[in-house]
């Protein structure tokens, strides 16, 4: 017989458990979180607070039909799926979509998969692509924004920003809607700073890029797939606004607006849908970042992150398997 000692594994671990993981991405969403309620009013806190609530819910109610631990609906996943689903949505989205897609996102995205670490696509872009199939205008009905303004020493509230009157905002269209006129895009530090309709959580470039380091620089997330998701979408639109500038939009354009910096850093990186080796998450980022500008660019829709991400999540379990790492002690590793 032969009598194995066991011994402690080659691993390392640096502290975080996957409830200070989520926890530490929410804290990066929290300035462009502030920031896209201070720019579109009470209707964005609204939509957050809905969206948050209504998947915390439906994260304690599947838990207790699995018979899972419900000590599990603190781990922080549900609230950041609620999170990052509510900034993806348009700010006059009405609260019963809001929570139809919340419920979608738990019970088919995430618990249909058998919880959390199982799930194959994220679960909060599945739910972002299921209200619009399902309400197209709702889901592209974009608002101006409508920031409170300083008059005579005091703060004063549009009626827009209150979410109060008949009229609750005005439409707008995103700086990739008026891809048929690239003349008109607006200006690049506007589109930096978040100046602009869009999904009330995705406007600012500024915040999102200090958030996504931030991520960077505690080790949440490591700098490869953000920037393969970037070179993804800039690449492509630049060849193409070289070979047309007339018809198609820059490429600073392509990555100052819409979710192209929010897909890069807060939901490209999700480490249960990505690929696991730094070559795969090339592929993985760059094929996310040329389906986002395809479909921009051709596409019947102005935006085309979440589409881009599904379709990559399914190609993740084939990336992992042909680019696996080099299993500890082996060959490949030693050589």
């Amino acid at each position: 017989m032969v009598s194995y000692k066991t011994v402690a594994g080659p691993h390392t671990d640096e502290g975080n458990s996957s409830a200070q993981l989520m926890y530490l991405v929410i804290l990066a969403l929290l300035p462009a979180t502030l920031f896209g309620i201070y720019q579109f009013g009470l209707s964005a806190a609204m939509i957050l607070l809905v969206s948050c609530a209504t998947a915390f819910i439906a994260e304690q109610v599947m838990l207790l039909l699995r018979k899972g631990g419900v000590r599990n609906v603190l781990d922080g996943s549900a609230l950041l799926t609620g999170w990052i689903l509510a900034m993806s949505l348009p700010p006059a989205t009405p609260w019963w979509i809001v929570a139809l897609g919340a419920i979608f996102a738990m019970t088919l995205g995430k618990h249909a998969y058998g919880g959390l670490g199982n799930n194959l696509f994220n679960p909060a872009m599945l739910a972002r692509v299921f209200l619009l199939i399902c309400f197209p205008v709702e889901m592209t009905d974009w608002a101006m924004t409508s920031t409170p303004e300083l008059i005579e020493g005091q703060l004063q509230f549009s009626d827009a920003w209150l979410g109060e009157g008949t009229i609750d905002a005005i439409t707008a269209a995103t700086p990739l809607s008026g891809h048929v006129n690239p003349n008109e895009v607006l200006p690049m530090w506007q589109l930096f700073l978040g100046k602009h309709a869009g999904s009330w959580g995705e406007t600012s470039a500024l915040l999102l890029l200090l958030g996504g380091l931030f991520l960077i620089w505690k080790k949440v997330i490591t700098w490869v797939l953000p920037s393969a998701v970037i070179l993804g979408v800039f690449i492509p639109a630049a060849c193409l606004h070289l070979y047309d500038p007339a018809l198609y939009l820059s490429s600073s354009v392509h990555v100052l607006s819409g979710a192209t910096l929010f897909t890069a850093f807060f939901i490209a990186t999700d480490m249960v849908t990505s690929p696991v080796s730094a070559k795969g998450q090339w592929i993985f980022g760059l094929g996310c970042g040329l389906l986002i500008c395809l479909i921009r660019s051709f596409g019947i829709y102005p935006e085309g992150a979440a589409f881009s991400v599904l379709i990559m999540n399914a190609t993740t379990p084939l990336i992992d398997h042909y680019l696996r790492p080099a299993i500890f002690g082996s060959k490949a590793a030693k050589a």
